[in-house]
């Protein structure tokens, strides 16, 4: 199967997505969140919309023509994380559509990619012999895998023979200039709360000037206030409350979001940290402390140096890699 072929299954499997009728789309929904009550039908269509831009034909095209193939045919091990719908689907694609074979161990907490496995080989059958779902991966070749950092430990040390990926955990944070309109603080909404902010791409944290009236965040962000009506998400809004004023922690509380001082990157569910900053200098010195942890940053219409727009933190191009690690490139020579 050439490139040009696997291009089109992966375009098909694209088209297929888009053509979901409200019956196929509710049962999809209805098999995710039997398997994770985090994967609501708004977190589940998130998740396919962001698939359906990754394969569009132009951007397979245009993506795939900047590497070279690979000389020979590998069987890459995937291990794959279940934090939010769909998560794995990117490395499947890069294996399968640089020509090598999947190895893949999908997430308990993660149905959909099985069904998107089914989906592409029902689109191009020749796919059933490149891609193997097992529990166990010692017959990979090399190794993509994503976890904590406790799992990467692990990961490391058993794949430190063979051609390796290994990612930690991540989080990414965003920079508040101070003369943002509100309409653009409503948008960062989007990178704080989708997922429930259980992404490495959600915003965990925020930078703001030393004189910001943090009220106004809480403001701008009331469209998104429904998600303290999840039970899992509302469980941890409490427990955190509950933490924050046993230890007589100031916070700002919205009622459904916890702003608390911290100058930690990685922030619990249902609150965010914020920072403050007194000048650009501090700013860049303060996010490069971080710079290890970080997957992306964000600001109102991509100000600040190497970030994203606000509200466009969970829709990243097919080219943006985890971690900043080029996989296309890794497969080309493995």
């Amino acid at each position: 199967m050439d490139l040009a072929a696997r291009i089109n299954a992966f375009s098909e499997l694209g088209n297929r997505i888009k053509a979901l009728n409200k019956t196929g789309r509710e049962q999809l929904y209805e098999r995710a969140s039997l398997s994770n009550a985090w994967f609501t039908s708004t977190s589940v269509q998130s998740a396919l919309d962001g698939i359906t831009l990754f394969l569009e034909k132009e951007a397979l095209q245009a993506w795939t023509s900047q590497y070279a193939s690979p000389a020979s045919e590998k069987l890459v091990g995937i291990a794959m994380a279940g934090n939010i719908p769909l998560v794995g689907f990117h490395d499947l694609l890069c294996v399968l559509i640089s020509g090598h074979k999947a190895l893949v161990k999908v997430s308990s907490q993660d149905p959909l990619i099985e069904v998107m496995i089914n989906w592409l080989i029902e689109i191009e059958p020749r796919f059933a012999h490149k891609i193997k779902m097992e529990d166990r991966l010692n017959a990979a070749e090399a190794m993509i895998a994503t976890g904590s950092d406790n799992t990467s430990r692990y990961f490391e040390y058993y794949f430190r023979t063979r051609p390796h990926i290994i990612r930690k955990n991540r989080s990414s944070c965003a920079v508040i200039m101070g003369e943002e309109p509100n309409q653009a603080l409503t948008e960062m909404g989007k990178d704080v709360f989708a997922y429930f902010g259980l992404g490495c791409r959600n915003i965990a944290k925020v930078f703001v000037p030393e004189d910001y009236n943090l009220t106004r965040l809480l403001d701008a962000w009331q469209p998104y206030q429904e998600i303290i009506h999840h039970h899992k998400y509302a469980n941890n809004y409490d427990y955190q409350k509950s933490i924050l004023l046993v230890n007589q922690t100031p916070f700002f509380d919205s009622g459904f979001v916890l702003l608390t001082e911290n100058t930690n990157l990685v922030s619990p569910i249902s609150v965010l940290y914020f920072e403050r900053y007194l000048d650009q200098t501090d700013l860049q010195l303060k996010i490069q402390s971080h710079q290890e942890k970080l997957q992306c940053i964000v600001s109102a219409n991509g100000w600040y140096p190497n970030s994203v727009a606000f509200g466009k933190a969970q829709q990243p191009e097919v080219w943006d890699y985890a971690d900043n690690v080029d996989t296309m490139k890794f497969l080309a020579i493995v």
